[in-house]
């Protein structure tokens, strides 16, 4: 379908948690000198403008990254992912936001490798153009869920899988269950990051259980929801899923979502969860 564009949502309280997710796992990666693969399948533009016409026009940001901006309470386990959108908006008004691609390269060494995918027309063109002279980056136009079979294992034996889909096809879901059974059977050691909306919880009990019927251990899923479930149109919570989760990830997600939450969703509706669908 090709018709979803993240630049309306960017920003938004699911980003928020993704890329607070992300980007500890990097920083994690990153205490060991050995290099590591990022690997991105819905990589998106990259870059958003948050006063251009699509974020302006749904203005998501407002209940999501706007409420964290410039905070003096922030933990300090959000440092590496505020500094990045610090660097872009120097200036000290809250402009752009970095996507999971862009985050990933400010985030990540000079021995590290970038691999990002992107299909949408649009898209694509923006993303390359971003990464265009940085040698550590491979932007392809391709579809990102062959590359967990094309692509894996990295030559380092290390690395982050952001799976990230817009689930605009209800067959995504299972695409995801498919998609990653091909990579672990290839990169059994890999760490797998698979972001996922609640709009209909139904949808994600499945994939939850395709995983679980997988054989694949380890597996920690961390939910922030803003609303209760409902039956209605819209998202009312988003989640990752972590296959192989850094040791540390648990305990300071635990320690995370209750401060966030209450600094997203001050009305104080929603839940937090950070839970094994799999144990070790």
């Amino acid at each position: 379908m090709l018709s979803y564009r993240h630049s309306f949502h960017a920003g938004n309280h699911a980003d928020v948690l993704k890329h607070i997710v992300q980007s500890l796992i990097i920083e994690s990666l990153k205490e060991k000198e050995t290099p590591f693969l990022y690997l991105d399948t819905h990589a998106g533009a990259g870059r958003y403008q948050l006063t251009g016409k699509h974020a302006g026009k749904t203005e998501e940001y407002l209940e999501g990254i706007a409420r964290l901006w410039q905070r003096d309470d922030v933990p300090t386990e959000l440092a590496a992912y505020l500094t990045v959108v610090n660097k872009l908006n120097a200036k000290g008004d809250l402009h752009y936001y970095p996507g999971s691609p862009l985050l990933a390269k400010f985030l990540l060494r000079e021995q590290d490798k970038l691999l990002l995918t992107e299909l949408h027309p649009s898209d694509y063109p923006i993303l390359r153009s971003e990464f265009a002279k940085d040698k550590r980056a491979q932007v392809l136009r391709q579809d990102g869920f062959q590359q967990l079979k094309s692509k894996l294992p990295p030559s380092s034996r290390r690395g982050i899988i952001l799976i990230d889909p817009p689930y605009e096809l209800k067959s995504d879901y299972q695409s995801v269950v498919n998609a990653v059974l091909e990579g672990y059977k290839r990169f059994a050691t890999g760490i797998y990051a698979i972001w996922y909306p609640v709009v209909l919880r139904q949808q994600v009990k499945r994939m939850m259980h395709g995983l679980q019927n997988s054989g694949i251990r380890k597996i920690l899923k961390i939910e922030l929801a803003v609303r209760p479930d409902s039956d209605q149109r819209g998202m009312t919570a988003s989640g990752m899923i972590i296959i192989n989760p850094p040791w540390k990830l648990e305990q300071q997600m635990r320690t995370l979502l209750p401060w966030l939450h209450k600094v997203l969703v001050p009305e104080g509706i929603g839940h937090t969860c950070v839970e094994w669908i799999v144990p070790e």
